[in-house]
């Protein structure tokens, strides 16, 4: 597998002590990103290594000591579907270790639904409910994002959703209908919503690789995000901060 880059993080990337692997690739375009780095698959950033999926298991189980509070391993990217054969030769071989594991994900793959046995979370970004503000912003539809959220609601043994909220795109009040109504069309038991304010973390990494930085005002409000946890408290969802 293609990896950008990995390291220990403590309840950030799923719950308790983790091993996280960024992998390589993405096949969106956002132009908020703070791993512009990783959206090439042909790149090779600094740390960038090469492991076999054997050798990532040894690795783990390795590890296992290290995750504590109910730690365990997270896939991420860039986008980890971008090498979906892999991964999913990986993650039985982790759950027959009883090994616990997480995947931070767009949600576009088509066939996501097929790793629901193997994962015990699936953390899915959903960026905008309006399809073609998702596809203007990110350069692809959300139609399967929706398809795929909706699906694991139920499939999933336990489903994160987050929303990045980003000034002009989908960073205001008026917004929030459109999010609790799709919430409200899927089963929202197994479920965890949480959002997270718009930074600039990756704005030097985007220099560094060569491309522009284009986000203006991208900047939200607190006041922003409360109104958003409110809405969706008031509707009996559950809503996290990590």
């Amino acid at each position: 597998m293609n990896i950008m880059k990995k390291g220990f993080h403590y309840s950030q990337d799923g719950p308790g002590n983790r091993l996280v692997y960024h992998l390589l690739g993405c096949n969106l375009s956002c132009p908020w990103c703070a791993n512009p780095e990783g959206m090439d698959v042909r790149g090779r950033p600094k740390g960038y290594q090469e492991m076999t999926v054997e050798e990532m298991v040894r690795e783990a189980e390795d590890s296992k000591a290290l995750f504590f509070d109910q730690g365990g391993i997270t896939l991420t990217g860039g986008e980890p579907t971008m090498q979906f054969a892999e991964v999913k030769r990986l993650l039985p071989e982790l759950k027959k270790r009883r090994i616990h594991t997480a995947m931070e994900t767009n949600g576009t793959h088509p066939d996501l639904t097929t790793l629901a046995p193997y994962l015990n979370l699936f953390i899915v970004d959903l960026k905008h409910i309006d399809n073609e503000k998702h596809k203007k912003a990110t350069g692809l539809e959300n139609r399967q994002i929706l398809k795929n959220l909706a699906a694991l609601a139920s499939a999933a043994e336990e489903l994160w959703i987050r929303t990045p909220l980003i000034g002009g795109f989908n960073g205001e009040e008026r917004n929030i209908p459109s999010f609790v109504e799709f919430y409200q069309s899927i089963p929202m038991e197994h479920v965890k919503l949480e959002l997270l304010l718009y930074h600039e973390y990756g704005r030097d990494k985007w220099a560094m690789c060569g491309k522009e930085y284009t986000v203006k005002n991208g900047f939200v409000a607190e006041t922003v995000r409360e109104a958003y946890e409110r809405a969706y408290k008031s509707c009996g969802f559950c809503v996290i901060r990590t």
